[in-house]
């Protein structure tokens, strides 16, 4: 990119929102998969939705790659920048736009806070049930484009069950509404599928989601036990008795050593690993499922269980589990968070897997994950200084994904993609399935600028010619109209 052209995409922005400084773009390097950076040309700070569309129109007409990033909280590095590109940081689209307690709705930008929802509708007893750990700083465009779940998705459901509508600039600069304030829409699912696309359609500015009402009661069981095999059988007895809790979570012993050190949360001592089982709802179905689940985890071989006597204690249970993934700092100096996903019923056998290929690997891997829908978070710790350290943690994260993808499972539950994973979509997909995702990109990115690097594997282009890609699909759909 020449100078020219930098002061020309200075000219989109009033003085001092583009920036271009070493000190400046250093802290855009990386995301949160910090085993991997690079430095970007420049970095434009919008803060309103037409600067935003400038900007994408200027990058298409001068074929500019560019990165949309809010928060930076990927840990597959998903807004990983481009060399020869720019990053579109979001946070300062921060408006909540309108909320609808009686339709259950917000219409927020793409930069507000997770959090920062659900605590501008509680006092209409409403909230928003997507939260991934990093719930206090990930926005909500990040959440859209990485179909971000949480801790509550067994109930809940993942961001793409809690997104109505969204309005949104394409990578060709052509701007779209999609979807709508009801789910009571005609014909094909474009908001579904803009939904996970990780950033190469284009970039979300304003977003319409489904509240729900706050639970009336919850119920945090907190069981510890000595070994991670009793606590897997747990989960499966939990599911298989029919209770569908708000969430069930699994914390082995060097999860449980990291969240203590950095929180002081206070988990049964010595337990080679915890499980969280959280119930909600009204006030009656918790107290008769409480009766059953007290049952279960009686008969489950735990070693101690605890109830959450009130909010305090099941916030102080919540704050351990949450910060479970920064807190393995304390035992590293770096680690990577894997995201595969096997089926419930192998939970154990892929955990007993995990470590044996851990020692293999001579290194050691917490596990945290959301055992109800099999999605697995080893956190592989590694030394950094060490000249193989990690070499040998991305052979052991490959080493995972393929087991997962062996047993009949997927390569990310929630964290996307991104660079991290994309070399592995040959070995999930055929080449007719890779085929069609980059028609699908193709047709929204015809230039392949927007996040490009992403998804497909390395070397692929993952974009084709507009004579192949034929007619935009949102044209078909009059969605759009070109000028």
């Amino acid at each position: 990119m020449t100078t020219h052209a930098i002061q020309r995409l200075t000219a989109l922005l009033p003085p001092g929102r583009i920036m271009s400084a070493p000190a400046q773009l250093s802290a855009y390097e990386s995301d949160g998969l910090t085993a991997f950076s690079a430095r970007p040309l420049a970095v434009a700070a919008p803060e309103t939705q037409d600067e935003v569309i400038a900007i994408v129109r200027f990058c298409h007409k001068e074929k500019l790659p560019f990165v949309a990033r809010g928060s930076g909280t990927s840990l597959s590095g998903g807004s990983l920048p481009v060399k020869e590109g720019i990053v579109i940081t979001m946070n300062r689209l921060n408006r909540i736009v309108r909320i609808d307690p009686a339709g259950r709705t917000a219409v927020v930008e793409s930069g507000v806070v997770n959090s920062h929802v659900t605590a501008a509708v509680q006092k209409y007893g409403l909230h928003f049930a997507p939260d991934p750990s990093s719930q206090p700083i990930c926005t909500i465009g990040g959440n859209v484009a990485f179909n971000a779940g949480g801790a509550h998705c067994l109930k809940y459901g993942m961001t793409s069950n809690h997104v109505l509508g969204l309005k949104a600039v394409l990578a060709t600069g052509e701007v779209v509404e999609l979807g709508g304030p009801s789910r009571e829409q005609v014909g094909p699912d474009w908001t579904g599928l803009f939904v996970g696309n990780e950033g190469l359609f284009g970039i979300a500015l304003e977003v319409t989601l489904q509240l729900l009402p706050r639970a009336e009661m919850f119920h945090t069981v907190l069981a510890g036990y000595d070994s991670l095999e009793k606590a897997g059988d747990a989960v499966s007895a939990v599911i298989a008795s029919a209770l569908l809790p708000g969430a069930i979570e699994i914390m082995d012993a060097l999860a449980l050593e990291a969240a203590v050190a950095a929180v002081h949360a206070e988990y049964p001592p010595n337990s080679a690993a915890v499980l969280i089982v959280e119930l909600e709802g009204p006030r009656e179905v918790v107290a008769v499922d409480r009766v059953r689940l007290e049952k279960i985890l009686a008969g489950s071989g735990a070693v101690e269980v605890r109830v959450a006597k009130d909010a305090a204690e099941r916030l102080a249970i919540w704050k351990g589990r949450k910060s479970a993934f920064s807190a393995v700092g304390r035992l590293s100096p770096d680690f990577i968070v894997q995201d595969g996903v096997v089926p419930r019923r192998k939970l154990g056998e892929a955990l007993r897997r995990i470590g044996e290929m851990a020692r293999e690997s001579r290194l050691r891997c917490a596990n945290v994950f959301h055992a109800g829908d099999g999605n697995l978070h080893p956190l592989i710790m590694y030394n950094g200084k060490e000249p193989d350290g990690l070499a040998r943690a991305e052979a052991l994260a490959g080493k995972i994904l393929r087991m997962c993808i062996a047993m009949g499972g997927t390569i990310t539950g929630e964290h996307g993609v991104g660079v991290e994973k994309r070399d592995y979509m040959p070995e999930l997909f055929t080449a007719d399935e890779m085929d069609c995702l980059k028609r699908v990109r193709a047709a929204f990115d015809p230039l392949g600028i927007a996040n490009p690097g992403k998804m497909f594997p390395a070397g692929e282009p993952g974009v084709m010619t507009t004579a192949q890609q034929g007619l935009h699909p949102l044209e078909k759909a009059g969605v759009i109209t070109r000028e």
